[in-house]
């Protein structure tokens, strides 16, 4: 007869399942059978409540996180910037590869979800108004 899971075995299976959503990975991470861990975490109960639970603090220790790394983001972002803005290196890219990092700018920087009648009752994004600054564009 199989030895019963202590109350610690159990809490642990119920954190692996939270971490993962898997009843299979639980229960291999803890060396019992599946039927073993399906039956301990109906034990525990409220499954379901204690995943979302989770989820809302994975979500806040991340944005924490991301919040936290904000200044040597825009640090890594601006060298980027000026590596991409480097007269040297533009002279030896190619079009394509200026063109993809245009591209790829243009992308991330201008507003989403704006309807094709309202461009000119938007503010400028920062690139277009960089190039209107700079070379008098008339975007």
């Amino acid at each position: 007869m199989a030895a019963r899971l202590t109350d610690k075995q159990k809490k642990k299976i119920v954190a692996d399942y939270l971490e993962t959503q898997s009843v299979n990975f639980a229960a291999k991470r803890n060396g019992v059978s599946w039927d073993s861990a399906k039956k301990a975490l109906e034990e525990a109960g409220e499954i379901e409540k204690k995943l979302e639970q989770k989820k809302e603090e994975n979500t806040a220790d991340i944005l924490a996180y991301m919040e936290s790394q904000k200044g040597l983001v825009c640090e890594i972002i601006g060298k980027g910037l000026n590596a991409l803005n480097d007269p040297d290196k533009l002279k030896e890219a190619t079009p394509a590869q200026i063109t993809t990092a245009l591209g790829t700018l243009i992308d991330k920087w201008a507003p989403k979800g704006q309807p094709v009648g309202e461009k000119d009752q938007m503010e400028d994004d920062p690139i277009t108004k960089a190039l209107k600054g700079k070379y008098g564009y008339g975007l």
